[in-house]
Order: C-alpha cells, then sequence, then structure tokens
C-alpha cells in the first residue's frame, strides 16, 4: 500500500524515520448520502498524513457508533464493515501519534458520553503544548478518562464531555479558547458535525459543499475524490457547526494565521491548495529557485521519489540540465508491522528504492530530496548511486536544514538527532558523502509559497515558535506517560469531595474493533 502521493523519501528505514506526517481529518455531513463510504474515501486520499490507524464513527440521529483500528485505512475498513455504519453524519481520523504513543487505545476518533446522554466523537490533526494542564484540570473536574489513552485529544473530548448542562456548541465555545497549541478538529453529537481551527491556523482545514450536504477535511485533495466542490478554509480561531438548519460559524479567538511552512515542501500532497497556492506548483519553484541559488555542472537531474519530483523538475527546467529517473521506487513498501530480517535489514533501502543503472552510470547526478533530518536515507541513496557508476553525486534539498524540533503536529527527531544541529553546510555534506550539497534558502522557500513571511509557522527551520512553549519538560509526544502519575499523586492528596462531581455516564455502544496486538482480535462493546 503506497503512501498517498507514493512518497517514500523520510519513510525508508522504519526503525529510523524521518519527519512523520501530522494527521488527516474527515467529516461529513450527509442526509441521504452512504457517509461512511465517503469517509473511507476522504481518509484513503489522506492516508499519506498517518499511517498508524484509522477510525470512523457515524450517526443515524440516535446514537454514535466508532469503528477504529491500528492500519492503513484499507487495512482496518471492508466493505461489510462500512455498510454497517449507517447514518447522515460521521467524522474520519488517520492517525500518527504526536501525543501518545502508537497503541490502539489511542486510534481516533475519541468518543465520550455525556451525563445528559450526548455523545461526542472527535478526531484531531495537530498537537497541544499545553496538555499537562489539561490533564490536570480533567482531574481536577472529576472527569473519567480511559487510563490505557494518553493522548491530548481524549483530554479535549472529556471536556467537551464534561459540561452536560450546556449544548455542544457552548461547551465547544468555551473550552476551545483554553487550548493552546496546533489543532484542526472535527467533532460531532448524534445530529451536528463540528470543525474548529487554532487560532494560529497551523494545520489546514478545508471546507466542502456537496449537492446534498458539507464536508470538512485536512485538504482540498480529499474534496476532490468525494466530489465535493471547495467553499474556503475554516479561518484560524473559527468553529463551524452544521446540521438540518445549514452551516453556522463562530468565532473563539482572534486569528493570528501562522500556517505550517512544511506542508508546502514535504506534508501535504501534490494535487492540494493551500491558502490559495497548488502545492505541485509551490515545490516546482522552489527546484527553480535550488537551481538559481546553488548550480552545478552535471549530466541528470533526477528526484528521490516522490516528494522531491516536482522541486527536481524545477531544477531541470531552471539549469537546462536534463531530467530522468535515476531510482525505482516499490509502490507497494509502505508502512508495515513484518520487520524486516537482519539480512534484508542489510540492504536498507533496497527494499524500497533501486537504482536504474543503466541510467546512473557514468553521469554526474544532481539528487533532488525534500529535506535532510537525520541523514541516514541520503547517505544511503548515495552511497547506491556511487555503487551503481555515478561518476558524481549532487544533493540539492528543498527545504532550508531542520535545526529544531516541531511541537505543533509533525513528529520530527529530537534536536540531539536532528543531522543539522551543530554542523554546517560542510559538516552535513561530509557527513552524507555528498560531492556537493545544498538546501533552500529560507527567503526562497517562502517566496515559492507566495504566502507572507509573517503568516507562516517557520519554527522548524529558524527556531521561532508562534506559540509559547511550556517550561520545563512538559511537552513531547510522551507527555501524558509521564504526566498521569503526577495527576494521579495530586489527586490522591485532595480532599474526598471531589469524587462526587458529577463524571459522565457510561459510554454508549461503541464498535471498537481490537488490534491483535492488543487483546488477540475480536469486538470490543464498550
Amino acid at each position: 500500500m503506497p503512501r498517498g502521493d507514493g512518497r517514500l523519501s523520510q519513510d525508508l528505514d522504519p526503525q529510523r524515520p524521518g519527519p512523520q506526517d501530522a494527521c488527516g481529518v474527515f467529516g461529513v455531513w450527509g442526509p441521504g448520502e452512504e457517509v461512511a463510504k465517503l469517509t473511507y474515501f476522504g481518509l484513503y486520499a489522506l492516508q499519506h498524513r498517518g499511517q498508524e490507524a484509522a477510525g470512523i464513527a457515524v450517526s443515524d440521529g440516535s446514537g454514535v457508533v466508532v469503528y477504529k483500528d491500528l492500519g492503513l485505512v484499507a487495512q482496518v475498513f471492508d466493505e461489510p464493515t462500512l455498510a454497517s455504519l449507517r447514518g447522515h453524519l460521521a467524522i474520519g481520523h488517520t492517525r500518527y501519534s504526536t501525543t501518545g504513543g502508537s497503541t490502539w487505545e489511542n486510534a481516533q476518533p475519541t468518543i465520550r458520553a455525556t451525563s445528559a446522554g450526548t455523545t461526542i466523537a472527535l478526531a484531531h490533526n495537530g498537537n497541544l503544548v499545553n496538555t499537562a494542564d489539561l490533564a490536570r484540570e480533567v482531574a481536577e473536574r472529576g472527569l473519567s478518562t480511559d487510563p490505557s489513552t494518553t493522548s491530548d485529544t481524549a483530554l479535549v473530548t472529556a471536556l467537551l464531555a464534561g459540561r452536560p448542562d450546556m449544548s455542544v456548541e457552548a461547551a465547544a465555545l468555551e473550552v476551545l479558547p483554553t487550548l493552546q497549541g496546533a489543532f484542526s478538529f472535527v467533532f460531532m453529537d448524534e445530529t451536528t458535525l463540528y470543525a474548529a481551527r487554532d487560532a494560529h491556523g497551523v494545520r489546514p482545514l478545508v471546507l466542502g459543499r456537496m449537492e446534498r450536504g458539507w464536508v470538512v477535511a485536512s485538504e482540498t485533495a480529499a474534496l476532490d475524490i468525494v466530489g465535493a466542490s471547495v467553499v474556503r478554509e475554516v479561518e484560524p480561531g473559527e468553529l463551524i457547526a452544521i446540521d438540518e438548519d445549514g452551516l453556522r460559524s463562530f468565532r473563539f479567538a482572534v486569528p493570528e494565521p501562522k500556517g505550517c511552512l512544511f506542508e508546502y515542501v514535504y506534508i501535504a500532497r501534490p494535487d492540494t491548495t493551500i491558502s490559495g497556492r497548488n502545492v505541485h506548483a509551490a515545490r516546482v519553484q522552489i527546484g527553480r529557485q535550488l537551481a538559481k541559488e546553488h548550480p552545478v555542472e552535471a549530466d541528470m537531474v533526477i528526484p528521490v521519489p516522490e516528494s522531491g519530483t516536482p522541486a527536481a523538475i524545477g531544477y531541470a527546467a531552471e539549469s537546462g540540465i536534463t531530467y530522468g529517473s535515476g531510482l525505482v521506487k516499490n509502490a507497494y513498501v509502505g508502512r508495515t508491522f513484518i520487520q524486516p530480517s537482519q539480512t534484508l535489514r542489510q540492504l536498507g533501502i533496497r527494499l524500497k528504492l533501486n537504482p536504474l543503472r543503466e541510467n546512473i552510470r557514468g553521469k554526474r547526478i544532481v539528487v533532488v530530496d525534500d529535506s535532510i533530518v537525520r541523514g541516514n536515507t541520503q547517505r544511503a541513496i548515495i552511497r547506491m548511486l556511487r555503487e551503481a557508476g555515478a561518476l558524481e553525486v549532487h544533493v540539492r534539498i528543498s527545504s532550508p536544514p531542520v535545526n529544531w524540533p516541531c511541537f505543533y503536529g509533525i513528529d520530527f527527531a529530537t534536536r540531539a538527532e536532528l543531522l543539522a544541529n551543530g554542523l554546517d553546510n560542510e559538516g552535513i555534506r561530509r557527513s552524507i558523502g555528498a560531492d556537493s550539497l545544498g538546501f533552500v534558502s529560507l527567503g526562497g522557500l517562502v517566496a515559492a509559497t507566495e504566502q507572507p513571511k509573517t503568516r507562516l509557522c517557520r519554527a522548524c527551520f529558524d527556531g521561532e515558535y508562534p506559540i509559547p512553549l511550556p517550561a520545563g519538560n512538559l511537552i513531547g509526544k510522551h507527555v501524558l506517560e509521564g504526566v498521569a502519575r503526577r495527576v494521579d499523586a495530586e489527586a490522591e492528596q485532595r480532599s474526598d469531595g471531589g469524587a462526587d462531581r458529577g463524571a459522565p455516564g457510561d459510554l454508549p455502544l461503541v464498535v471498537q474493533r481490537m488490534a491483535a496486538s492488543s487483546n488477540g482480535g475480536g469486538t470490543h462493546h464498550s
């Protein structure tokens, strides 16, 4: 199963991956439509944003049902399952973990029932930076969460469900302003589809129209695949509610746009449009800029497929050097839960990429890739090209050096693992074994997006974090695994008075297919 746009360049070594994508979210309100199937195909279009788990929640007006599992969208769902998920309203999620480990319990959508009988299901793309504070608030309010769940998404769902005396709309308008970090949410109750985006709009979220309904999704490509027309982006700081009365919009925060610059480099599909700019066109322009900034005498320009392809096309067009194919990918080697044997592991990226020796032999090659994180991928590719007979290997990267980790929904390596941390350009070149190395400038990258620099989050490149980060170590992918123990200890010290605070009632019927790695398979009703 290939990734959504066939990208392999940073996913060649499952033991030491490059930047892992943000999640993908999808929601549809469509009476008379097969909403579960629409959501399935929407998630299929967003598969590149996360390959760890997938889930769909659906409502027929009387109750909400969730079906989720570890694995790719096509592995989690089949025809009979989708046929059983009937209703007029659905949300879906495809996950890469950015808060909480890659476990079945942390798969989304999350779901909670209120004591008033309302059910809330929620899917999240992004990462909150005040997760520790939210965990403390959940504990102090006496709200119950599954102790095996360690995601910020579960905390938000509990906080929304913990206000049974008000509508979901009102609860959202109270909870959303307290969240700090990057979030694009789709959520639902029995009758209404909701979508919300943080005040900075770090992660994308778009609104679409169908003949008989509405769609929200992480990328415009997911609207295309279900035949929805793009209406507009969900605005930063906006909450949207869609039900039988139509669409309503609320402002819960003053917008301060800071869209993720890395979406243009790597994350988004090339056929997606962000802030009016087609991603493929932006990447071709980045390649042109690379050729201007880092020219070289060579015989052929080749991409690391597939995310390096548009920039390689641009580099070749600007430089006049012939564009060609030098690396062939196996399209059916994506994320796998089968680890290669030691013998195969020693072959490294040859499981996923193989050189076209006849094209490479005796040539000076320019290799265009999207980013360098640890350098393992580029090191292996350069070695492979030299073994195939390349005379020279010149590496060109369509992003500046990644110097800083992301806390807003992309799981980069830690700063200590980032190759560019502590090495200059020459040091990186020597480390990967290239004859020359050039990164596009930050200014050149920003210009290619056609967005003002002030409207973009560039933190992974320049360390300027637009959303303040908490002091100490109360941040990171596994923050709740550590914070939970502290919160429990504090709870024990409090008086027993908090025990009677209105905790949510029992969960509604939730059909959740347990992953084999969780408890041996089977269906769990909670």
